[in-house]
């Protein structure tokens, strides 16, 4: 994956087999990324988005979703992604298919302060790190609203 070839379902960013970790800064995404590969992730299964860079690519997902991107949470993520961003986060998202991957970059991203994590599979997106002021969702619906609890001073 990368950022001009970034993964889609029904128009929407969709990595699977990956982990997408949101940051609260540059130099913790920067810290994370760098502690990821000296523990044997490849620099080549990260990558790291900017929060303009994730802004600009949640703005060109929302042009091209279809509608079936709103049957379920697809649409919600992607606006999460984009107040995080909006409110100065930065992203790295880490390919990471085998279960044993996922729970090292899950225990890391909690050790360096990750503000959410989720891991994309084919059918489901699992929220790796949840905020503890968060209420988890009962069911999946654009109507529950986002996961990600929004900061109130976000960037304009």
């Amino acid at each position: 994956m990368d950022k001009s070839h970034h993964p889609t379902s029904f128009g929407v960013f969709k990595p699977v087999g990956h982990v997408v970790i949101a940051m609260a800064s540059e130099a913790q995404c920067d810290a994370l990324a760098n502690s990821l590969v000296e523990s044997g992730f490849a620099s080549a299964d990260l990558v790291h988005y900017t929060a303009e860079e994730m802004i600009g690519q949640v703005q060109a997902d929302m042009l091209t979703a279809s509608p079936l991107a709103s049957l379920g949470q697809d649409l919600n993520l992607i606006k999460a992604h984009r107040t995080l961003a909006e409110q100065g986060s930065s992203f790295l998202v880490v390919h990471a298919p085998k279960p044993e991957q996922v729970e090292r970059v899950t225990a890391m991203a909690k050790s360096f302060n990750a503000q959410s994590a989720q891991r994309y599979g084919t059918l489901i997106v699992e929220e790796l790190i949840t905020a503890p002021s968060v209420t988890p969702q009962a069911f999946e619906s654009p109507d529950t609203g986002l996961d990600i609890p929004v900061v109130a001073n976000a960037r304009p």
